[in-house]
C-alpha cells in the first residue's frame, strides 16, 4: 500500500551534509551539498510570516546555511516541498483551516513547477497569496 503524505512527511531518515568530490548546484568541488528532509522544509515553511513570501531558491540558500552547507540539492529540495505541501492539503481537505497548516503557498509560487503537480491546483496558491495580499 502507497504511503499518505502525511507518513512521506514524517519519515524519520535523517538529513545529510555531503562533501562534493564534482561540482553540483552551483557549488563547487570540497563545497556541502545539503540534503533536506521534508520536515525541515517544513519547520522553514512554518517560519515565513504571513503575508510573505520566500522565492523558493532563497529558501534553498537559507536551508543551506542554517545546516552548515554551500547549497542544498534542488532535486531533494523541491521534492520535500511537494511532501509538505500534500501532507498540508491532505489536512485541509479533512476539513483544517488553511491557517493551522503549513503555509506551503508562501515558498511555492503559482507559476513553478511544483505547483503545477500539486492536487490542491494553482488556483488554490494563487487565492491564498491574493488573500494574504502577496504579489
Amino acid at each position: 500500500m502507497a504511503k499518505t503524505w502525511q507518513e512521506k512527511l514524517n519519515d524519520k531518515k535523517p538529513p545529510k551534509l555531503q562533501v562534493l568530490e564534482k561540482s553540483m548546484a552551483g557549488v563547487p568541488i570540497g563545497g556541502t551539498l545539503f540534503f533536506p528532509t521534508p520536515l525541515v522544509v517544513k519547520e522553514f515553511m512554518d517560519n515565513i510570516p504571513k503575508g510573505k513570501s520566500v522565492p523558493f531558491a532563497q529558501m534553498r540558500q537559507q536551508i543551506a546555511q542554517a545546516h552548515k552547507g554551500d547549497g542544498s540539492c534542488p532535486l531533494t529540495t523541491s521534492t520535500s516541498a511537494r511532501i509538505v505541501a500534500e501532507a498540508a492539503w491532505e489536512e485541509i481537505e479533512k476539513g483544517k483551516e488553511p491557517d493551522l497548516v503549513t503555509p506551503f503557498w508562501r515558498a511555492i509560487e503559482p507559476s513553478s513547477s511544483i505547483a503545477k503537480k500539486l492536487a490542491c491546483g494553482v488556483e488554490f496558491i494563487e487565492a491564498m497569496r491574493s488573500q494574504e495580499e502577496i504579489a
